[in-house]
C-alpha cells in the first residue's frame, strides 16, 4: 500500500516529478502565503459599479417546460434543507455549517488557510464533503427556480446563505480558502447566481452595493492570480482556476486590477485548454468526467466573454468544438461516454434539476453553439442550462473569429492520439479498448493502471464494467483497489500495478502502451490490437475482434517473456447475474423489462473464481459515482504465462443471446 498524500515520503516522491521552474514557483509561493499571512489588505474601494452581463430578453422563456419542473422540484428540496452528496443524504442546508462533514462528523479547524491540513482526514473529515457545499452551486439552482418562476423566496434564501458564508469565510481564513478550482467555480457560481437574480430588487444589494460581497470577490481574484496551479499539476484545476477568474473579471469588473486579471485568465485560459486536449478532441487526462468539466468550464468561459464583448482567441472555441465533436463520438446508444480514470462527479455549472442528463446537456449545448453533424447521436432530453449559455454564446458559424475547421465526415472510432478506440455492434454494443499514455503530466494525477483495459455494454449495460472511482482522500486501501490493475479488465502479472504509484494523486512510474492495429471501418468486423511494457521483461499485448453477424467479442490476450504468475480479472456490471461453471459463465440481466442473456467463455489455461463485495482486500465492487460503491461480479483468472514455452495466450469469448 503507498503512503498517503501528505507524507514525508509522498512529498519527496511528488517533488522528484516536478522540473526545475516549477520547484521555483512553488518556493516563490511558499514565500508569498507567509507574506500574506500577516499582509491582508481590504478591497480597493469602489464607486457605480454595476452589473451588465445579463441575459438577453426572452431567455428564460426558452427554457423547456419539463427541464424547468424539474429544477423547481430540485430547488424545492433545497429549500426544505435536503440534499445529497456523494452519497451521504444531508437535511441540514436550510442552515448549513460550511466546515461540518457529515460522513465522518468531524469540523475543520479555524485558522490561516494555508496552515489547514486539509489532507488529513482524522484533522478536517472528508475534504470533498466539506468544499462541495461551498462551491455554491445549489445556490445557482436557487437562483434559477427564482429566474424561471418570480418566487422570492429562493432569492431570499439565497441571498441569506451568501452573507452568512461571507461573514463566516473571511478572506484567507479557513478550509475554503486552500485550494483554486474551489475558488474558481465558486467565483463562476456568484456571476451567475447574480445573473439569474437580476430581476430580485435586493440583487444589486447583494453583490455590486454590498461591500462584504465585494471584498470576498476581489480577494479570490486576487488568490487566484499569485496561486496558480503549476506545472504537473496544471490539469483540470487551472481550467478551473482560469475560467473563474475570467468570468468573474469580465462580469465583476468593478476594481483597478480587473483588466489585468481578465487578460491574465484569459492567456491561461487558452493555453491550458490546448495543452489539456489532444488535437482529436480528447481530454488528455483520459478521465472522461474531466473532459465534461473542461467543456462545462470552457463554454461558461466563452459565455462571459460574449457578453462583455471581450475578444477571445479562435483556439478556445476551436478546442471546445472539436471536445463537442469528440463527445458525440464516444458516447454509447444511450449517451453514456466511457467510464475512464478519476470520476469525482464534479461539475462546471449547475442550473438543472436531478434526473438531467449532463451528457445530452453538454450535446445539446454544442448543437446550440457549433451545430451539429449528421453523425452525431439524437439528443431527446431537456435542460435549463442549454437555453442560457446559447443565448449568451456567440454561434461558431457567425462569429467572426472563428477560423474554418474541418469536422469529422462520419463518426470516428479511432482516436489515434490518445490511443482510445470504439468498436460498435448491433443491438448497442459498445466496446472501449484503451491503448493510450498513462496519464497527463508527469505525476498522472487521475489516471488508473488500465492499460489494454475493455469495457463492454449492451444497449446502455454495463456487461464488462470499468468499475469506477468511489474515492480520493481518507480510505487509502479502496483507493488503490479502484485504480489498481486488478480493479479493471485487464491482465496483472506477478501480482503488481503495469505503473507504479506513489500516493492517491501520484503516478512514479508509468507504463507505456502503443496501438498496433485500430480497424473501425468495416461495419461486419471491428479489431483492435495493443501492447503496452509496465512488465517489463514481459509485454502484454492484446487483441480484440467485434463480429456483428454473431455478436461476439474475443478478447486474446498475450504475454511475451519469461514465466510469470498471471490475473486476468473481468468486471461484471452491478446489473449483470453471473452463473459461473469452470470456465464459462452465463451472464443474464434484464433491460426495460426484457430478459438479456450472454455467454462469457474464459480461458481454460486458469482456474476461475467469483468475487463479490470483498473487503479484506477489496475485490468485487462498482462505484455508480463518487463517495458510492455496491457489491458487482468479479471473474478473476489465475494461472502463469510462460512467452518461452507457448504457455502465454489467454482467449476470451463473449457471447450476446438474441
Amino acid at each position: 500500500m503507498t503512503a498517503s498524500s501528505g507524507s514525508p515520503g509522498w512529498y519527496l516522491r511528488r517533488l522528484s516529478r516536478m522540473g526545475p521552474r516549477e520547484v521555483g514557483g512553488r518556493v516563490g509561493d511558499a514565500v508569498r502565503r507567509r507574506r500574506w499571512r500577516s499582509a491582508r489588505p481590504d478591497s480597493p474601494s469602489v464607486t457605480g459599479a454595476r452589473f451588465t452581463a445579463v441575459l438577453p430578453a426572452g431567455t428564460i422563456a426558452a427554457v423547456p417546460p419539463d427541464a424547468a419542473k424539474r429544477l423547481i422540484a430540485e430547488a424545492d428540496r433545497l429549500m426544505a434543507g435536503h440534499a445529497e452528496y456523494f452519497g451521504v443524504v444531508r437535511d441540514d442546508l436550510a442552515d448549513p455549517d460550511w466546515w461540518y462533514d457529515p460522513k465522518t462528523g468531524r469540523r475543520a479547524p479555524w485558522g490561516y488557510a494555508f496552515h489547514v491540513p486539509y489532507r488529513n482526514e482524522d484533522a478536517v473529515g472528508d475534504i470533498k464533503q466539506i468544499w462541495e457545499l461551498s462551491r455554491h452551486q445549489y445556490l445557482t439552482q436557487l437562483a434559477a427556480a427564482y429566474a424561471i418562476t418570480g418566487n422570492e423566496r429562493y432569492a431570499e434564501r439565497v441571498a441569506e446563505h451568501l452573507r452568512r458564508w461571507w461573514a463566516a469565510n473571511a478572506p484567507l481564513r479557513g478550509v475554503h480558502w486552500v485550494s483554486g478550482i474551489e475558488l474558481g467555480i465558486r467565483l463562476l457560481s456568484w456571476v451567475w447566481i447574480r445573473r439569474l437574480l437580476d430581476g430580485w430588487p435586493g440583487a444589486a444589494g447583494l453583490f455590486e452595493d454590498n461591500p462584504v460581497a465585494r471584498n470576498q470577490i476581489w480577494h479570490h481574484q486576487r488568490w487566484l492570480a499569485a496561486f496558480p496551479s503549476r506545472g504537473s499539476s496544471a490539469n483540470n484545476h487551472i481550467i478551473a482556476e482560469a475560467a473563474g477568474q475570467f468570468a468573474a473579471a469580465c462580469a465583476f469588473g468593478w476594481f483597478p486590477s480587473s483588466a489585468r486579471w481578465r487578460a491574465g485568465a484569459l492567456r491561461s485560459l487558452e493555453r491550458h485548454l490546448r495543452s489539456n486536449t489532444f488535437d482529436s478532441g480528447l481530454n488528455r487526462e483520459l478521465a472522461t468526467e474531466y473532459h465534461g468539466l473542461v467543456l462545462e468550464l470552457g463554454l461558461a468561459a466563452v459565455a462571459e466573454a460574449d457578453a462583455a464583448g471581450v475578444p477571445v482567441p479562435a483556439s478556445v472555441r476551436l478546442v471546445l468544438l472539436r471536445m463537442t465533436d469528440a463527445l458525440a463520438a464516444i458516447v454509447d446508444s444511450h449517451l453514456r461516454p466511457p467510464r475512464q480514470g478519476d470520476a469525482d462527479d464534479g461539475h462546471g455549472l449547475v442550473v438543472d434539476g436531478a434526473g438531467t442528463d449532463r451528457w445530452a446537456s453538454l450535446l445539446a449545448t454544442g448543437d446550440a453553439v457549433f451545430g451539429r453533424l449528421a453523425w452525431w447521436p439524437a439528443v431527446t432530453g431537456t435542460d435549463v442550462r442549454t437555453p442560457l449559455l446559447a443565448a449568451l454564446i456567440r454561434p461558431y458559424s457567425k462569429n467572426g473569429t472563428a477560423p474554418a475547421v474541418t469536422r469529422p465526415a462520419s463518426r470516428p472510432g479511432h482516436f489515434a492520439d490518445a490511443g482510445l478506440t470504439i468498436l460498435r455492434g448491433p443491438g448497442g454494443i459498445w466496446c472501449r479498448c484503451d491503448g493510450g499514455p498513462h496519464g497527463f503530466l508527469s505525476i498522472a494525477a487521475h489516471a488508473h493502471a488500465d492499460a489494454l483495459s475493455v469495457e463492454v455494454r449492451h444497449d446502455g449495460v454495463d456487461v464488462l464494467a470499468d468499475p469506477g472511482t468511489f474515492c480520493y482522500h481518507g480510505q487509502p486501501q479502496w483507493r488503490q483497489y479502484f485504480r489498481s490493475t486488478l480493479g479493471h479488465n485487464t491482465l496483472r502479472l506477478d501480482g503488481g500495478d503495469q505503473s507504479v504509484s506513489g500516493g492517491p494523486f501520484l503516478w512514479t512510474r508509468h507504463a507505456r502502451s502503443r496501438v498496433l492495429v485500430a480497424d473501425t471501418s468495416d461495419e461486419s468486423v471491428g479489431r483492435w490490437c495493443a501492447e503496452h511494457d509496465g512488465y517489463r521483461p514481459s509485454v502484454h499485448r492484446r487483441r480484440v475482434e467485434l463480429t456483428a453477424a454473431t455478436k461476439e467479442l474475443k478478447v486474446v490476450d498475450e504475454v511475451r517473456g519469461p514465466r510469470r504468475a498471471v490475473h486476468l480479472a473481468f468486471h461484471l456490471g452491478p446489473a449483470i447475474a453471473a452463473d459461473l461453471v469452470g470456465n464459462r459463465a452465463v451472464l443474464v440481466w434484464t433491460r426495460d423489462g426484457e430478459d438479456r442473456s450472454a455467454v462469457l467463455d474464459l480461458p481454460g489455461q486458469l482456474s476461475w473464481r467469483a468475487h463479490r463485495g470483498e473487503t479484506d482486500p477489496p475485490l468485487g465492487w462498482y462505484s455508480p459515482g463518487f463517495g458510492r460503491k455496491e457489491p458487482a461480479t468479479t471473474l478473476v483468472g489465475t494461472g502463469f504465462a510462460d512467452g518461452t514455452a507457448l504457455l502465454g495466450e489467454f482467449t476470451t469469448v463473449l457471447r450476446f443471446r438474441g
